[in-house]
């Protein structure tokens, strides 16, 4: 995502327009980025990862399932494919 660097060179002070044209983006999903940074569905997998990392850190040597099974006691339920896929890109 090149919005934080848009962000960037405004501090700079370098127009947004300009920044937008020379990096071939349109100006309006920026500002709508600026408003909200972080989706609500980033938000949600963040605190799925942490579940999961905190099930990990607690017991290492268990797979996906049973960190699933930890993250949703914790009161972070999600799918089992959910799970394994964090778990997966993380290397738990």
């Amino acid at each position: 995502m090149r919005y934080p660097l848009v962000r960037e060179l405004a501090d700079d002070g370098i127009p947004v327009t300009v920044t937008c044209r020379v990096l071939k983006i349109a100006r309006q999903p920026y500002y709508r980025w600026l408003q909200a940074p972080v989706t609500a569905a980033e938000l949600t997998a963040a605190h799925r990862a942490n579940a999961l990392f905190h099930a990990h850190r607690d017991d290492p040597e268990f797979g996906y399932r049973y960190l699933h099974e930890g993250a949703a006691e914790a009161g972070q339920v999600m799918a089992g494919r959910t799970g394994w896929s964090i778990c997966s890109h993380q290397g738990w």
